[in-house]
């Protein structure tokens, strides 16, 4: 019966890549076997209880090998028949990648490569983390639970993945499986032209446990594996050696990878596996032992959690479990104790620690970390301890030099339930960016903190340099930029970041500023506001960040000096502003009057804002290195020189 169940697998993911005319049939043929074995004998999922908190976590990294999770779904009771008929079609719940949110027993959105896996460190660190600070009366762990991953060639090549995997070796994260599908082709052809190393050798130097299955279509190989896995002190790669389209016309060649298998290649699997050639064929009873073999052992697990939840619930009540059950109340940030800066200059990114503090006070599963530039961003949480492999109790996670793989990390963490956020300058957000995207597209509630926000930081030169980071960040769909311009402004963004529980960048400055008399932390909710009034409209300048006070200084400058009255319009959130009705929009920015926009960025997104080009103080080019007010004066962005440019425009 287990060989009938495994075909059977098989069987409805060709049939799946078929009828959509797309897919990936060779993992199908290749991995079934690794799927079958992890379902039936290891993984503690409960199709009745799909949000049980201490279920096992499985992520498809391998995301191109969705037909062969979603038959393996269909025989764990997750999804029917007709959903898998209905693969890669529109508004299916079975789409030609997993998407979180969308399918029932999907832990996260999977198909570029290495995001998976660098997630699934995420998870493992949130079973951590949960599981050091909730325990039993026997000063057991509440949560003990384990995070899988099925993974190819392609992931491993990718470099986040071993970026991820250092840190997780590094902090002993011996819940997490990588489960290896080991074929040795890629959509190209052979790996042996571009990936020749010792997988498992790099593997263990990271700090890794290895294993080896020789046979990957050995239930029982592959089975003794995973428990030895799970018995190690160490996260555990397992390198499972399969032969991509096994069986097929084109099997251990490229050319099954992707495409649907013809005709006669399909009727011969399946004269083979002595099944009829009707498409969705199921074989008698295998849904029922599939579903059978896997309650074995998910009963046993999931009753002991059940006498650890009251166990704990006696010993210290449900209430701090609620944020892990339902959506947590947010708390009013405007009325945290959060003082602010009055007497001297200060910067966000130096205030936005102090915010960060009292909001961890309140928010027991926010959690920050840092790629090795907490000191330069200030979002270490004092008093917050530090997560290390010997305590996971802390809120502060030191990824090291990884900003690839800390965006990732942060997203299994959100799937975990945390509130979590990561820092690092602007100019490296670039390195954050596959991950963000993933944030977006997930609709997660991770918070990007960049600092070093324009050409002003100086010395450092273009390299560290922000130009065009902040429009292609407004860019991305799902995702709000902030960019307060000091400390009333950044208590609002806080408060509109936690209600809208959206991903979002917090763009932080460098710059010593003092606090302006009219921002306000509660029209930040609107995205844009007025902060110079004026009493007679004759021009408008929006800025945002620091370039509100060079906006605020030049328009008292061209009042006094000319009579020229402009309003200053602050936009902290220009995606915010954009949501707002028309009727506040354009009383704010009314239609025929001239409308300067001054930020030190890219010029690309303000172009609807402004009658032409030359309204645009910006910066649409790379920075130099020196001195602040030398590469403001070299680049006609100093004061003088910007209003010189208002009095052309307006006198």
């Amino acid at each position: 019966m287990e060989e009938k169940i495994i075909n059977n697998i098989k069987s409805l993911g060709i049939d799946m890549i078929d009828q959509a005319g797309s897919g990936h049939p060779g993992i199908v043929l290749g991995a079934a076997p690794i799927l079958y074995t992890l379902f039936t004998k290891h993984l503690n999922i409960n199709v009745n209880d799909k949000n049980w908190l201490n279920r096992d976590r499985f992520i498809m990294s391998a995301g191109h090998g969705s037909a062969l999770l979603y038959s393996t779904l269909f025989m764990a009771g997750y999804l029917s028949l007709e959903d898998l008929k209905k693969f890669r079609q529109i508004d299916s719940i079975t789409p030609g990648h997993p998407e979180y949110g969308v399918t029932p027993g999907v832990e996260m959105s999977t198909g570029p490569l290495g995001q998976g896996i660098a997630s699934s460190v995420g998870f493992a660190l949130a079973e951590k983390i949960l599981g050091s600070r909730f325990q039993t009366s026997k000063k057991e762990p509440l949560f003990q639970y384990y995070t899988y991953v099925l993974c190819g060639d392609g992931d491993l090549m990718e470099g986040i993945s071993y970026e991820a995997a250092s840190l997780a070796g590094t902090l002993e994260l011996n819940h997490l499986i990588v489960l290896y599908d080991s074929n040795q082709i890629s959509l190209d052809g052979k790996t042996e032209f571009v990936f020749h190393e010792n997988v498992r050798g790099r593997f263990e130097a990271l700090g890794w446990n290895t294993e080896l299955v020789s046979d990957g279509t050995s239930v029982k190989e592959i089975d003794q594996a995973i428990k030895k896995a799970k018995s190690s002190k160490k996260p555990t790669l397992i390198e499972i050696k399969t032969i991509i389209g096994k069986d097929s016309q084109k099997e251990g060649t490229n050319e099954v990878h992707g495409k649907p298998l013809e005709k006669t290649d399909k009727e011969e699997l399946k004269l083979k596996w002595n099944f009829p050639s009707d498409p969705f064929y199921l074989v008698p009873n295998a849904q029922a032992e599939f579903q059978k073999e896997l309650q074995e052992h998910m009963l046993k697990s999931y009753q002991e959690w059940a006498e650890r939840y009251r166990d704990y619930v006696n010993l210290k009540g449900a209430e701090s479990l609620e944020y892990l059950m339902k959506e947590q109340p947010m708390p009013n940030v405007l009325e945290l104790p959060i003082q602010l800066e009055t007497e001297k200059k200060t910067s966000t990114r130096a205030f936005n620690g102090e915010v960060m503090r009292e909001i961890s006070k309140v928010l027991p599963n926010f959690i920050t970390g840092s790629a090795d530039l907490f000191s330069s961003v200030k979002n270490y949480i004092r008093d917050g301890e530090d997560i290390t492999r010997e305590s996971f109790k802390g809120k502060n996670i030191w990824f090291g030099v990884r900003e690839h793989a800390m965006g990732a990390i942060l997203n299994g963490l959100a799937l975990s339930h945390f509130l979590p956020s990561g820092s690092t300058f602007l100019a490296f957000s670039d390195y954050v960016k596959p991950a963000m995207r993933m944030s977006s597209l997930m609709n997660l509630p991770v918070t990007y903190l960049f600092s070093h926000d324009s050409i002003s930081i100086g010395s450092d030169g273009p390299t560290h340099q922000p130009v065009e980071q902040l429009s292609t960040l407004r860019s991305m769909p799902n995702m709000k930029v902030y960019r307060p311009c000091d400390g009333k402004e950044l208590i609002g963004c806080w408060n509109a970041i936690l209600k809208e529980r959206k991903p979002c960048s917090l763009i932080l400055s460098k710059q010593e500023q003092d606090l302006l008399e009219r921002t306000s932390s509660i029209e930040v909710e609107r995205g844009a506001y007025i902060i110079r009034k004026e009493e007679s409209l004759q021009g408008i300048i929006i800025a945002t960040g620091d370039e509100v006070f060079t906006a605020n200084r030049l328009a008292n400058i061209m009042y006094q000096k000319y009579k020229l009255d402009l309003r200053v319009v602050s936009m902290p959130c220009m995606e915010t502003f954009k949501e707002q009705p028309k009727e506040y929009q354009e009383n704010l920015l009314p239609k025929g009057v001239r409308t300067v926009v001054i930020e030190a960025g890219s010029s690309f997104g303000w172009e609807s804002f402004v009658y032409s080009s030359d309204y645009l103080f910006t910066i649409d080019h790379f920075g130099a290195s020196g001195s602040k007010d030398q590469i403001l004066k070299k680049f006609q962005y100093d004061s003088d020189s910007l209003e010189e440019r208002l009095t052309k425009l307006f006198l």
